[in-house]
C-alpha cells in the first residue's frame, strides 16, 4: 500500500492527507494532539533548509544570468518586473479590503513589536542587509541572506565558467534536498491538519477557504485586469484575444503540470505560432520561467499580510510598498519545485520582525492549500511569460 501511495502525485497525496487529518480530528479528537510531532518535524525541516535554499538559488541564478542579444529582451524583462510589482501591490490592496487570519501557535512570538516609525523600518532593513552572512543563515535572517546572495551572485558573474558550473550544481543539489522535504509534505500536513481541526474545529475550514479565495481571486485579477492593461499599453490594441489565447493554451497546461520549467516547450510552440521572433522567444521564455513569478509575488504578499494581521502588527502605506518590492525580488528567486514560492515567505515576514518559527507555520499552512494555490500560481506565471513576450514583439513591429 505504501508503494501504491508513493506512485500517486504529490497533489493526490496531499488531498488524501488532508482528508485523513480531518477524519482523525473528528473521529479521534483525543488522539490528534499526539500527531503534532509529524507537523513539528515537517516545519523544522522547512526551517532548516529554507535559508540555504534562498542563499544558493539566488546566488546561482544571478551568477549564471545571461542576457541575450535580441533587441526585445530588455523591454520584456521590464514588463516582467513591472508585472510582478503590480501583482504584489494588488495583493496588498485585496488583503486590506478582505483581511485574512491564520491559526498559529504564537507563543514563540510573544515579544513581537511592530515597527515604531518609517525610520525604524529602514534602520532594521539596513542592519539586516549588512549582517554577517554566516550569522544571517544560522539565524534565518532572510533579508541579510538575500542581500549577500545578490552581492555574491553579482561578483561571481566575473568568475570562470567552471566556478559557475559548481554554483549551478550546488543549486541543483539544494533543489534535490527541497524535493525530498516536499515529498514528506503529506505526512507533515496530516499531523498539522489533525491537530488544527481538533483544536479549532470546522472554523479552520472557513479560514482556509477565505485565504484561498483571496489568493486565487487576486491571481485572476492580475491575469484578467493588470496583464491586459499592460499588454494594451504596449501593443495599442485590444489585449483580450491574446490574453485568452495564452491562458487557454499555456495556463491550462501549466495548471496541471504545476511547473513553469516543464511548460517551456508549450510556451515556445505557442510563441512560434504567434509569430514571435525565434531568437527573442528562445531567450525570453526560459528566462521568464526562472524570474517572472507574478503568482509567487501574490502568494508571498497575501500570506505575509495574513500573518501580520493575525499577529496584530501595525502597518502603514509605506511599509506596504516596501513589502511589495521585497515580495517582487523574492519571487524572482522562487524555486522551480512545487510550492517553491512558499519557502520565500520568511523573507517578507522578516520585514515585520516575524520569527522564522512563525513564518514556517505559515509555509505549512500554504502547503495545505497548495493543491489549488500552487496550480493557479503556476498557470499565471507561465501564461504571463509567453503573453509579455508576444506583446513586446508585436508592439515593436
Amino acid at each position: 500500500m505504501f508503494y501504491a501511495l508513493m506512485r500517486l502525485s504529490l497533489v493526490s497525496r496531499i488531498i488524501i492527507a488532508i482528508i485523513l487529518g480531518i477524519g482523525v480530528a473528528v473521529v479521534f479528537p483525543n488522539v490528534a494532539p499526539y500527531l503534532s510531532l509529524l507537523g513539528d518535524l515537517f516545519i523544522k525541516a522547512l526551517k532548516s533548509v529554507a535559508p540555504i535554499l534562498v542563499f544558493v538559488l539566488v546566488l546561482s541564478s544571478i551568477a549564471n544570468f545571461k542576457v541575450g542579444h535580441g533587441t526585445n529582451i530588455k523591454p520584456i524583462i521590464l514588463m516582467y518586473a513591472i508585472g510582478m510589482l503590480l501583482a504584489a501591490f494588488s495583493s496588498v490592496i485585496v488583503s486590506i479590503v478582505f483581511p485574512s487570519t491564520l491559526f498559529l501557535d504564537i507563543s514563540t512570538q510573544a515579544d513581537l513589536q511592530p515597527p515604531g516609525s518609517l525610520s525604524e523600518i529602514f534602520k532594521n532593513l539596513l542592519l539586516s542587509f549588512v549582517a554577517n552572512p554566516v550569522t544571517a543563515i544560522s539565524e534565518a535572517n532572510f533579508i541579510g541572506i538575500l542581500a549577500w546572495a545578490v552581492a555574491l551572485g553579482a561578483a561571481f558573474r566575473h568568475a570562470s565558467d567552471t566556478t559557475k558550473v559548481v554554483l549551478t550544481d550546488a543549486a541543483t543539489a539544494v533543489n534535490h534536498v527541497i524535493r525530498l522535504v516536499i515529498n514528506f509534505a503529506p505526512v507533515g500536513i496530516f499531523g498539522l491538519v489533525a491537530v488544527t481541526f481538533a483544536e479549532a474545529g470546522l472554523s479552520t475550514l472557513e479560514s482556509y477557504a477565505h485565504l484561498l479565495a483571496v489568493l486565487i481571486g487576486t491571481m485572476f485579477f492580475v491575469a484578467l485586469v493588470i496583464n491586459p492593461i499592460m499588454v494594451a499599453f504596449v501593443t495599442r490594441k485590444n489585449p483580450y484575444p491574446l490574453v485568452f489565447q495564452c491562458l487557454r493554451e499555456s495556463g491550462i497546461t501549466a495548471f496541471f503540470t504545476r511547473s513553469s520549467a516543464a511548460n517551456i516547450p508549450v510556451n515556445l510552440d505557442l510563441a512560434k505560432r504567434l509569430g514571435v521572433n525565434e531568437s527573442t522567444a528562445n531567450v525570453a521564455i526560459p528566462l521568464g520561467a526562472t524570474i517572472n513569478m507574478a503568482g509567487a509575488a501574490v502568494t508571498i504578499t497575501v500570506l505575509t499580510l495574513a500573518t501580520v494581521n493575525t499577529l496584530g502588527v501595525a502597518t502603514d502605506f509605506t511599509t506596504m510598498l516596501i513589502l511589495s518590492v521585497i515580495a517582487t525580488v523574492s519571487a524572482c528567486g522562487a524555486s522551480g519545485v512545487a510550492g517553491g514560492s512558499l519557502l520565500l515567505i520568511p523573507v517578507a515576514c522578516g520585514l515585520f520582525g516575524i520569527s522564522s518559527d512563525i513564518a514556517m507555520q505559515v509555509v505549512a499552512i500554504g502547503m495545505v492549500i497548495s493543491v489549488l494555490q500552487d496550480s493557479t500560481e503556476t498557470a499565471l506565471n507561465s501564461s504571463t511569460d509567453v503573453l509579455f513576450t508576444a506583446a513586446v514583439d508585436r508592439g515593436l513591429d
